[in-house]
């Protein structure tokens, strides 16, 4: 077989290069082409095609389907299914929304290429395929990681699969693993991922889970959130990276100097006033301080406390550098 798979390789690029019409990333062809033992292009019957049962996918969005199959009415499928061969029928691997489009529409055929490969190459192929879609929700997503990384991959490289930071994956990776309060908040509403990382970071159950109903209701923000699990206001828990340690920089040097820094610095200063003022007036709400969990409550006086000591830090730097 060794022999055979630079030609074999050579025949499955001329077919997709034939099927120019292929949404199939390179990324997807290459896997095809190192593990596939033989592949075609042809017009199949929709009838001898089965759904995928490792379907990655949740669900499919009735409008679009619509949409998709009054265009295949209109103009055909204009790009080919991948699908291996089962017994006498075809499994999906990728293009599930334009088969069942296409059976809407009541096409009698679709075209389709067949490939032979493993169940586990399926799996991947149609895994990495549904990735790429704009609309694949974050809850699908997290589920089709943590797939991959059952398949046997890192989480760096599944990032470099599919072209995502290492970060992004292990956030998506947590969230395939949260409580199901967290998870059923998420697919409810697409717009409360960062709150669902935040919940996560609540230990008892009830406290998270009444926070959950809280802000599935629209009736706690982000930055009260944040606020009761102790992190600071411009965290962001989805972006991946890990916030980044400052260390305070003494103002010395010549007077042209301190000049120079001295804009930065009283914006600074304001920016300090503002985010103290802001915190204060959110710890005086009656309904934010009450729903604080004790553990949280004694992290965050802690945290202010080192806080505290930073800054009469710094005031000495100052005093010290004027008497010099």
């Amino acid at each position: 077989m060794g022999s055979q798979r630079p030609i074999l390789r050579q025949n499955i690029q001329r077919l997709f290069d034939e099927a120019a019409n292929t949404d199939l990333a390179p990324g997807i062809v290459s896997l095809i082409e190192s593990r596939a033992t033989h592949a075609q292009l042809r017009e199949l019957p929709v009838e001898r095609i089965l759904p995928n049962p490792a379907q990655p996918r949740l669900s499919y969005e009735e409008d679009s389907l619509t949409e998709l199959a009054d265009s295949i009415r209109e103009h055909g499928v204009l790009q080919p299914i991948l699908v291996r061969p089962v017994g006498a029928k075809f499994e999906l691997v990728a293009g599930e929304r334009r088969w069942r489009a296409s059976r809407m529409a009541e096409r009698v055929s679709i075209p389709a290429i067949v490939v032979d490969f493993d169940e586990q190459t399926a799996l991947e192929v149609s895994i990495i395929e549904n990735l790429q879609r704009e609309d694949v929700s974050p809850l699908e997503e997290a589920t089709m990681y943590r797939k991959m990384t059952d398949l046997g991959y890192s989480v760096r490289q599944l990032a470099q699969k599919i072209g995502k930071d290492k970060g992004y994956v292990e956030n998506r990776l947590r969230l395939a693993d949260a409580p199901p309060e967290i998870r059923e908040l998420v697919s409810l509403r697409r717009d409360t991922l960062s709150h669902a990382y935040e919940l996560m970071r609540i230990d008892d159950e009830r406290t998270r889970r009444r926070l959950a109903k809280k802000v599935a209701a629209g009736e706690l923000t982000l930055a009260k959130l944040r606020a009761l699990t102790g992190v600071p206001a411009d965290g962001d828990a989805d972006s991946g990276a890990k916030p980044v340690r400052r260390r305070a920089k003494t103002v010395a040097g010549t007077f042209a100097a301190a000049k120079a820094a001295d804009d930065a610095l009283m914006n600074t200063r304001g920016r300090l006033a503002d985010s103290i003022d802001d915190l204060v007036d959110l710890l005086r709400q009656p309904d934010v301080i009450h729903q604080i969990p004790d553990t949280n409550r004694d992290n965050l006086a802690k945290h202010l406390t080192i806080t505290k000591l930073k800054l009469e830090n710094a005031i000495a730097i100052i005093r010290a550098t004027r008497e010099e």
